[in-house]
């Protein structure tokens, strides 16, 4: 795991409790396009299953990830995909 995904992973376990987590780094798919630093760690996809998730709409629940990754997406992250539910679904 990038140091990076590493980053992600605290920060969503804190913020969320996930039952499952995957953090799948993307960079290599942008390289070389705006907003792609040398390097990669800056494209990611993470799918989040977490209680917190429960009876809240897509867009609440994006919010929810987005605030946890607030710093990083402000310093690292350049594009984040975001597949999130709750258990069960």
């Amino acid at each position: 795991m990038t140091k990076v995904a590493e980053k992600i992973e605290e920060a969503l376990t804190e913020a969320l409790s996930p039952s499952e987590l995957v953090i799948k780094d993307d960079s290599d798919m942008h390289a070389g396009h705006a907003g792609a630093p040398d390097g990669g760690e800056s494209h990611f996809t993470v799918e989040i299953t977490s209680e917190a998730f429960a009876g809240k709409t897509r867009v609440a629940r994006h919010r929810l990830v987005n605030s946890a990754l607030a710093e990083l997406l402000k310093t690292r992250i350049h594009a984040l995909a975001i597949k999130a539910k709750a258990p069960g679904e």
